[in-house]
């Protein structure tokens, strides 16, 4: 599997990964708090560096030139 994120997308999805999901975990509940589970997608592609999302659009935002 290829890195096809740059470090501020990945960045940016730590941030909100852990934001939902300190939502999902900590927030008064409100019946939506399901909601902030979603957060573990972000977090996770974050974490191994791949997007398939952006492998289907054809999307890299790593910035590495492909020869």
């Amino acid at each position: 599997m290829t890195t096809n994120m740059g470090s501020i997308d990945r960045g940016l999805r730590i941030i909100i990964g852990l934001a939902l999901l300190w939502y999902a975990l900590l927030a008064p509940a409100t019946g939506y708090n399901w909601i902030g589970w979603l957060g573990a997608i972000p977090l996770v592609t974050a974490l191994i560096g791949n997007c398939p999302l952006y492998s289907i659009i054809g999307v890299n935002t790593c910035g590495v030139k492909k020869a």
